[in-house]
């Protein structure tokens, strides 16, 4: 599975913005996807995901009820909406992804769980 994740900018505070990852290749169809960021200085830390079926998604609490993750199964790419940017969402923003796992529930925010990246797309928020 190939990834290429794209939409990352520079915006202001308050604002918002989409970022995009398209997947690709012949396992691309039944795949949880997820958003992780990683800060300058900090860890990766999770942002959101969603099973391959775009039924269930799951939010880091710094994020819920600004960030929306959505899924086009007809276009095989996964969607993050960033409502409400806040300068501590300056981050580079990674999808990723992994096969369908019954245990997703459990291990989606968990980074070693994804065996697929995207090349990472920077977002900027400035105060």
């Amino acid at each position: 599975v190939q990834l290429q994740a794209s939409g990352g900018g520079l915006v202001q505070g308050g604002s918002s913005l989409r970022l995009s990852c398209a997947a690709s290749g012949r396992a691309s169809s039944r795949i949880n996807m997820g958003w992780f960021r990683q800060a300058p200085g900090k860890e990766r830390e999770f942002v959101a995901a969603i099973t391959w079926s775009g039924q269930t998604t799951y939010y880091a609490d710094s994020v819920k009820g600004r960030f929306t993750i959505s899924k086009d199964n007809a276009k095989n790419t996964v969607y993050l909406q960033m409502n409400s940017l806040k300068p501590g969402d300056t981050a580079v923003y990674y999808c990723a992804a992994r096969g369908e796992s019954v245990y997703f529930f459990r291990t989606h925010p968990i980074s070693n769980e994804y065996a697929y990246w995207g090349q990472g797309t920077l977002v900027t928020v400035s105060s």
